[in-house]
């Protein structure tokens, strides 16, 4: 179903790409809607025993396209340098495919949590609490993954 990388001098493994997706700071989710057009938009996240997590509204175009097809893909680019003088940039970046579904429970607290711990450590117990506050107007996504690769020219 999913094609072999061609550069597989540039793979990277499954614990890199693990790596890499908890480093990042965000990502790129990819949906498809009804009319046919891919939709791809930066968002925070965190990524948490094989499941990445996002937060948004209850309604949007992120949500009418993973209701209308709930297969989406996620990339992220992690560390990248610009070397002028040989016209290249080295790089190491993730895409995954996975199915997304809407977080609910112990699900929703995983990933809300998640993202306190990714984006505000310093602040973790207050993050609970605004978690606590806002808990019934936030929707989580998690998308399960069904295929990652990695690939990194260094």
């Amino acid at each position: 179903m999913f094609k072999n990388m061609r550069r597989k001098d540039r793979m990277v493994e499954a614990q890199e790409c693990s790596d890499i997706l908890m480093k990042a700071e965000f990502g790129t989710l990819a949906t498809i809607g009804e009319n046919g057009y891919p939709y791809s938009i930066p968002l925070s996240y965190c990524y948490i025993d094989d499941v990445l997590y996002f937060h948004c509204a209850g309604t949007g175009k992120k949500l009418d396209d993973i209701n209308y097809n709930s297969k989406v893909s996620f990339s992220v680019v992690g560390s990248t340098n610009v070397i002028q003088e040989k016209f290249t940039t080295t790089f190491e970046s993730v895409i995954l495919f996975g199915t997304a579904e809407i977080a609910t429970g112990e699900d929703k607290e995983r990933g809300l949590l998640g993202l306190v711990e990714k984006y505000s450590p310093d602040f973790y117990e207050a993050g609970k609490q605004y978690i606590a506050k806002a808990v019934d107007h936030t929707t989580v996504v998690m998308i399960k993954v069904d295929h990652i690769t990695g690939k990194a020219s260094r």
